[in-house]
């Protein structure tokens, strides 16, 4: 059979939802909030029953992610979200990434005899956009000031937290890049080591700046005392960000973009991240019968990898800063562009060599937090270090690490995505929101690097396709594909790539993919972490899910 049954999460049966689901949908009236950490969860949630916006409640839930999830965001970060303003009935964009250094160009890797830009220390430093992002998000859309929002956070920090299961175990693997850095191994590795679970935490440092930020706002960050040991930490560290640089950062608002999908609109941003990639994805799935396949089938995997690979081709050839390079953004997601492109999709082999389309003109870590108010404005956010814990560099006495988003340039001088002085460069993070006859009914996101877009359309499949609830439609079984170019210019595997799959899939399944080409391969933690909020606008409920991939939950009102 081409769907077959899967073997059960939990160890007991459950009398509701498919066999897979992990645990019940969280249901709630009047506001909802889903992160990947309880005691984010429960931060925003408190904030909706004070009467915050779902602004409002997701930055408090960022910030306490900052605290108590540290190698994955933080305000050494960027951001950028996507929100629903029901009082005009519009969806409104902020792209928070920051710039590279204005005094760091390509002949300074050239002379070093660097090929690549560093994953770690301040030659991968871009601007941290988090805490501007923040602030323009709650001037327009919030209800609190950010010494409502940030106190919880605060407090916590200076107190401290016991340490959970998954975010252990992520904090272990940065346990010998964190030692090389003296401020990162004393904020980050008391004693020494990597704090396990249920040892408790405390960081007094990062407390103080959350301090400052919400007495003096985001001048704190880019104007006061936090950029001033940013900078003197640059200066002593080769390091190229400069006082001029944190001043001058600015948010910028921007119109998300979409496709329909089943009748429904799929809101993304456009670049400099790869939201649009999940859109292409969509526009060449919509041309198959992907219901009549089963979510489990040969021909659906086959199917969802050979589009996986258009869309990244595209994604390495044009994805880049728009200020600094013509992306041919409508184009790319037109309808007429995938029906070119689905011709390219042979369903009996695997394609091995895919360079882009003509549209005629990995590893991260990451937090994500849905949230919808009680008047149901919603606000979908992610928010990222890249990798975990960044640059692993804490730059001086300021309880954060500063994010290694640089590395994402490529140094080929004709790549679109090239780095230049005060440029933002290509992003992997991207929030997402559906929409059907002019009013929101899911907000959601799916964290992990090259995952997100690849999750973000399985996530909608399940749904929409094969009619999975909110929760269910994440505990499902999910692939990535791997090896596709990047936007730094890397070469693509000249073998296709390989192809993740958790269990799940049968092993006849299994093998018809690997006879089709496929190389399939184990990969555990590599398929993100979902979060997302279904609205019923006709019962007047809102249905919560969060996976069990993360720490995470789900909590409404």
């Amino acid at each position: 059979m081409a769907d077959q049954i899967v073997p059960r999460i939990a160890e007991f049966d459950r009398p509701a939802g498919p066999e897979f689901q992990g645990r019940s949908v969280v249901m709630g009236r009047n506001g909802m909030i889903a992160t990947s950490h309880p005691w984010a969860a429960q931060v925003g949630l408190d904030i909706l029953r004070s009467g915050g916006t779902a602004v409002d409640a997701a930055i408090a839930a960022n910030a306490m992610l900052g605290v108590v999830e540290p190698m994955s965001c933080g305000i050494g970060g960027d951001l950028f979200a996507i929100c629903w303003d029901q009082s005009t009935g519009q969806l409104h964009g902020l792209n928070a990434s920051g710039r590279s250094p204005k005094s760091l160009d390509r002949s300074v890797f050239a002379k070093r005899g660097l090929e690549e830009i560093p994953f770690s220390g301040p030659l991968s430093w871009s601007v941290p956009g988090c805490v501007d992002g923040w602030e323009e998000l709650r001037r327009r859309f919030g209800q609190k000031s950010l010494a409502e929002i940030l106190a919880p956070p605060i407090e916590t920090a200076e107190q401290g937290f016991a340490v959970s299961e998954i975010i252990a175990s992520h904090w272990l693997t940065a346990e010998d890049s964190l030692a090389e850095w003296a401020d990162s191994k004393r904020v980050y590795l008391p004693n020494g080591v990597a704090p396990k679970a249920g040892e408790v935490f405390r960081n007094s440092e990062l407390a103080s700046s959350y301090r400052a930020i919400a007495e003096h706002g985001r001048d704190a960050f880019y104007c006061g005392e936090i950029a001033g040991r940013i900078v003197q930490f640059s200066k002593e560290n080769d390091g190229f960000l400069t006082a001029t640089d944190l001043a001058e950062h600015q948010s910028e608002w921007v119109d998300p973009v979409s496709t329909n999908y089943r009748g429904y609109d799929v809101w993304e941003l456009p670049p400099n991240g790869q939201g649009i990639a999940a859109l292409e994805m969509l526009n060449l799935l919509s041309g198959f019968d992907v219901a009549a396949m089963g979510r489990r089938s040969a021909d659906f995997v086959h199917l969802f990898i050979e589009t996986k690979k258009l869309a990244f081709a595209d994604r390495a050839r044009f994805y880049a800063d728009p200020a600094f390079a013509a992306v041919p953004i409508a184009e790319l997601i037109s309808q007429s562009y995938a029906d070119a492109q689905r011709k390219r999709i042979d369903m009996t082999k695997a394609a091995t060599d895919v360079p882009a389309g003509d549209p005629k003109i990995s590893r991260g870590d990451t937090v994500y937090v849905t949230a919808v108010d009680k008047d149901r404005n919603c606000c979908s956010l992610i928010q990222s270090n890249y990798y975990g814990f960044g640059s692993k560099v804490v730059p001086g006495e300021v309880g954060f690490v500063l994010q290694n988003r640089g590395a994402l340039f490529a140094l080929d001088d004709t790549h679109p995505n090239r780095l230049e002085p005060g440029k933002r460069p290509f992003h992997t993070i991207i929030p997402a929101m559906v929409t059907r006859d002019g009013r929101p009914c899911f907000c959601f996101g799916v964290m992990g690097g090259d995952m997100q877009p690849q999750g973000h359309v399985q996530v909608l499949c399940n749904l929409l396709d094969f009619g999975l609830n909110v929760q269910a439609a994440g505990d499902a079984t999910r692939v990535q594909h791997f090896g596709s170019a990047t936007p730094t210019g890397q070469p693509q595997e000249p073998n296709g790539g390989r192809v993740a799959i958790e269990n799940g899939i049968s092993e006849e399944v299994r093998a018809e993919l690997t006879r089709r080409g496929h190389e399939l391969i184990e990969s555990p933690g590599s398929f993100g972490g979902y979060q997302g909020i279904w609205i019923d606008w006709e019962k007047g409920v809102l249905h919560g899910g969060t996976e069990s991939r993360k720490d995470g939950t789900a909590v409404g009102y």
